[in-house]
């Protein structure tokens, strides 16, 4: 009844992606300072438990079942109501059951708003977080992968996303900016990250659970399986090193934080397109996430926008990126289930995915920007400047490193 072969498969790349959501916590934990580290892993492992309960009561039915407006889904499927054992998700012989498939989108329900937290890290309140965490899933990200893989308004309309360039990063990125705004600059200086090694742990784990990110979106194992496998460690690989080379020559040294961040900034960007370009497409999309990312990062400095950790410039302008890169380098001639870009005759395909990635963004950030005020009328947002200190120890009442008297 199931193909076994996609099947475990599939598996694999649901226990990669949720691999993704404890490396996001040791890449942020490592980028901030001593007193903060258990405060910002805090925010990424509680996502696994509270958008996995959301998401089994309400999260997978708004996402994929029904159509309201084109907007979200119906609430058919809340609490997994008529899923059974037994239900088959795919086509012909490639099925596999459609619990796995209920699994594996939970993994990047989870992930989403965790790289938000990167923005407004030292900052932010964990019950303001709690609250911003569940209304963040229920009116922005969710209404988004209904829209674009549950068959809703901006598939119909023809736009692609092959493992979430507009779903993940280009929203999340965009909501990250909106918090920054609204949350001010932190009071406390930091010295810069306290533990680079964590930080390289982390971009082990996030590099390797993005096989499984994008690879796995083929859903079955196939030739567009391998292509997105691929071209996901180019993109990474050749956008590290062009962040490399920018850092060596403009800040004159090489610095390894520069091509680790380069590195995840490539992943962000190839996951549109990962599945619906060529390899030598991917590389140009590597180099000009390097160069573009690079310089975004660069421009929040001098405007002094108080991203902590570049959430906007890696994710939300990588997201960006990608999709518009979709949008040129996209070929039939790759993948017959994608579109051709404006590189090969298809300009009403790339006004299609520049329109949506840019309106989807501009809701993220507004949405976003709205919500964080108004759950500072039911509790405060932002922490205080005692606090703000050592998060760890004024909010959690831990901390990870003890210091010997």
């Amino acid at each position: 009844m199931f193909d076994t072969g996609n099947t475990g498969f599939m598996l694999v790349a649901t226990s990669l992606v949720m691999l993704m959501t404890p490396g996001l916590a040791f890449f942020y934990g490592g980028l901030v300072g001593r007193k903060n580290v258990l405060s910002i892993m805090i925010q990424s492992f509680v996502s696994m438990g509270i958008t996995t309960v959301l998401w089994f009561a309400v999260g997978y039915s708004l996402c994929f079942s029904g159509d309201i407006g084109g907007i979200i889904g119906n609430l058919d499927h809340a609490f997994l109501a008529g899923v059974s054992i037994n239900d088959v998700f795919g086509s012909g012989q490639n099925n596999i059951p459609l619990l796995v498939f209920v699994a594996y989108q939970m993994m990047f329900a989870i992930i989403t708003p965790a790289l938000i937290t990167g923005a407004f890290t030292n900052r932010v309140t964990f019950k303001a977080y709690l609250i911003f965490l569940i209304v963040w899933l229920l009116f922005v990200y969710f209404p988004f992968v209904h829209m674009v893989w549950g068959g809703g308004l901006l598939a119909q309309w023809g736009v692609l996303d092959f493992a979430g360039g507009i779903v993940v990063h280009a929203i999340a990125g965009m909501a990250a900016l909106a918090s920054v705004f609204f949350v001010g600059k932190r009071k406390v200086a930091e010295s810069g990250p306290h533990s680079i090694p964590l930080v390289a742990l982390g971009t082990g784990l996030l590099w390797f659970g993005w096989y499984g990110f994008n690879a796995g979106s083929e859903l079955q194992v196939d030739n567009i399986t391998a292509l997105a496998f691929l071209n996901t460690d180019v993109a990474a690989s050749f956008a590290g090193v062009t962040w490399l080379i920018l850092a060596w020559t403009i800040e004159k040294k090489p610095k390894f934080v520069g091509l680790l961040t380069g590195a995840v900034a490539g992943l962000a960007t190839i996951t549109p397109a990962a599945g619906f370009v060529s390899t030598s497409s991917a590389v140009i999309i590597g180099i000009a996430a390097g160069f573009i990312c690079y310089f975004a990062v660069a421009m929040k400095n001098r405007l002094q926008w108080d991203d902590a950790l570049d959430v906007w410039g890696v994710h939300g302008v990588g997201g960006i990126l990608g999709t518009i890169a979709l949008g040129l380098f996209g070929s039939t001639a790759v993948n017959a289930a994608g579109a051709d870009g404006l590189m090969f005759g298809g300009g009403d395909f790339f006004m299609k995915e520049t329109v949506a990635v840019l309106g989807a963004s501009a809701y993220a950030f507004g949405f976003t920007f709205v919500a964080l005020k108004v759950i500072n009328f039911i509790t405060p947002v932002r922490t205080s400047d005692a606090e703000e200190a050592s998060l760890d120890e004024s909010l959690h009442g831990e901390q990870a490193y003890i210091e010997e008297v």
